[in-house]
């Protein structure tokens, strides 16, 4: 079978592997090459392990966002295997263990739609019809050749450690999560809707070279 991102998504735009030129979402949505001056001071944040105080926030932040069963965002990604990738808008519904994920593509318009939860994974959308797969992640990795573990992401989007595994998270001059590491991955958190009440993410970077994925959320829906 044709893989589905030649045909849905062959219109993003491609990621190079240069150290000195990476790509990351402007406002509209678009790659934008960067110098590498700017992009070494975005890179490297000051940071620490935590104070008392922080780790006491981060843990009552954990308490009120990670009860909450029905949240939703509007977004940019982008997704790269270290040398090809592809980037849209994204709008990701979650209602407790159920996913719903449209991913459009920048210039045709098309739409993909993941849905799942526990028991399994349907994407449609394509030209084969509904597809299904044992999760969203393998899902993805199968038709796109995306790396994207969507599991971990229902947390990390949200500033949140996943559950039931090992991570280590530093936090930034602001006090907010800067980096995040589990299972693998290093998820960085460069920019914040800090005036919220909790605090919730903007800008996430998730990297497990060299696999990443970006996304810039524009807007959320809390309760």
């Amino acid at each position: 079978m044709k893989p589905a991102k030649k045909m849905l998504f062959a219109d993003s735009a491609r990621i190079r592997a240069n150290p000195c030129q990476k790509r990351f979402f402007a406002g509209s949505g678009l790659f934008v090459a960067v110098p590498i001056l700017l992009l070494l001071a975005a890179c490297a944040p000051v940071r620490t392990r935590g104070t008392a105080a922080q780790i006491s926030a981060q843990t009552a932040r954990e308490r009120q966002l990670g009860t909450q069963a029905q949240w939703g965002l509007q977004a940019h990604f982008a997704v790269s295997d270290g040398r090809d990738g592809g980037s849209g808008t994204l709008v990701w519904q979650q209602n407790g263990d159920a996913y719903s994920l449209s991913l459009r593509a920048p210039i045709t318009g098309k739409t993909a739609r993941l849905e799942g939860g526990p028991n399994g994974a349907v994407l449609t959308g394509l030209r084969d019809g509904p597809i299904r797969g044992e999760d969203a992640q393998a899902l993805l990795a199968d038709q796109f050749g995306w790396h994207m573990p969507v599991a971990q992401l229902t947390w990390w989007v949200r500033g949140l450690r996943a559950p039931d595994s090992q991570a280590d998270m530093s936090y930034g001059e602001n006090g907010l999560p800067a980096v995040l590491e589990q299972d693998g991955w290093k998820v960085e958190y460069r920019d914040w809707y800090a005036d919220r009440d909790p605090p919730l993410p903007r800008k996430v970077y998730a990297s497990k070279p060299p696999y990443s994925v970006r996304v810039l959320i524009e807007t959320w829906q809390m309760p």
